[in-house]
């Protein structure tokens, strides 16, 4: 409410925001009163195809632009503008800006093909010389150019994962440390969200891997937006678009996403997942006593409170390393044999 009214009363026409920040402000009822902000720049974060057509909507004629860049390149180094009819599954971060240049490489520093995901390194003129009295982290960040000409001329490392597009420009994938390893399967967190995203009830989504239990990490989805879609729906929307093993187990609804002080999704402060936020079936109990305990085996395993007859053991969180300790425990409880 204070800034739109700082933006009506002086009449500003320029913003910028980080994402996470401009999901309020466009959700904020009064945000459309402010007709005199000609152009809004995002950076910070990932820009959601879903929020940017979102404000050109409530902002009519307002031009948005997707910037991206590090602190030690100082600091934007693409730029893109989106277009109200873009249906892309995520914004571009755009193409270099004059004198940087940006090079996607693999892990032995060579580029890669259109298309093909690497991590993103800068070169030019905004590179920075290093971090202060750092000079292991700046030897291990800021590497020779070997694609230039300039003596000492030296790329930045930025640790974000991203990939050309046939159109000369460049989509951003997320950050390589968001990148998990479960149960043997590399998973990149930021393509999931671009996936979620998609879904037209949904706002903003988040997706981070728990350890709740030791030793048991899964995939959990969070999402702001229509909470009557479920867990279910979404879990048949990526099941549709990705491989089993980055189908996340549980599907979380918040009002907001929660953020830290500089306005950046806080992914410490998201809660842990409840009995909703499961993918279950109309619920009827177990019959007999070998069904009582087969649910109770998958209660104590899953987390879950209550299983039902008709309940999928993986679209509760179940996998295959879950399931050998099923049939270990039908063994001893009930001296029941199940192959795997």
């Amino acid at each position: 409410a204070y800034l739109v009214e700082v933006i009506r009363r002086e009449r500003i026409t320029t913003l910028h925001f980080v994402p996470s920040m401009l999901q309020i402000f466009v959700e904020y009822a009064e945000a459309g009163s402010c007709t005199s902000v000609k152009r809004v720049m995002c950076s910070g974060e990932a820009l959601s195809p879903v929020l940017a057509a979102r404000l050109l909507e409530r902002l009519e004629g307002t031009e948005l632009h997707n910037l991206y860049g590090p602190t030690e390149a100082a600091v934007d180094v693409t730029a893109w503008r989106c277009a109200k009819e873009a249906s892309d599954a995520s914004v571009p971060i755009g193409r270099p800006i004059s004198n940087t240049q940006i090079y996607i490489l693999d892990q032995h520093g060579d580029p890669v093909p259109i298309g093909v995901a690497g991590e993103i390194h800068i070169g030019g003129v905004q590179v920075g010389r290093g971090y202060l009295n750092r000079p292991e982290l700046t030897a291990e960040r800021f590497v020779e150019d070997r694609f230039s000409d300039e003596a000492g001329a030296r790329l930045y490392r930025t640790g974000d994962l991203g990939r050309w597009l046939g159109d000369g420009t460049i989509a951003y994938l997320g950050r390589n440390d968001f990148q998990v390893k479960i149960r043997g399967f590399r998973i990149e967190l930021g393509e999931i969200e671009a996936r979620l995203s998609e879904h037209a009830g949904v706002r903003d989504a988040a997706v981070i891997a728990r350890e709740d239990a030791p030793g048991d990490k899964r995939l959990v989805a969070y999402y702001v937006g229509d909470a009557a879609i479920g867990a279910e729906e979404l879990r048949g929307h990526l099941a549709a678009l990705l491989p089993d093993y980055m189908v996340p187990s549980a599907y979380v609804h918040l009002e907001l996403m929660p953020l830290t002080p500089n306005g950046k999704l806080d992914r410490n402060a998201l809660p842990a997942p409840e009995g909703t936020a499961f993918a279950v079936q109309a619920y009827e109990p177990p019959q007999g006593e070998i069904e009582e305990a087969v649910a109770r085996i998958w209660a104590e395993l899953l987390g879950v409170e209550r299983i039902g007859r008709h309940d999928n053991f993986f679209a509760l969180g179940g996998h295959s390393l879950l399931a050998i300790q099923v049939v270990s425990r039908l063994r001893q409880a009930l001296a029941l044999e199940a192959a795997l």
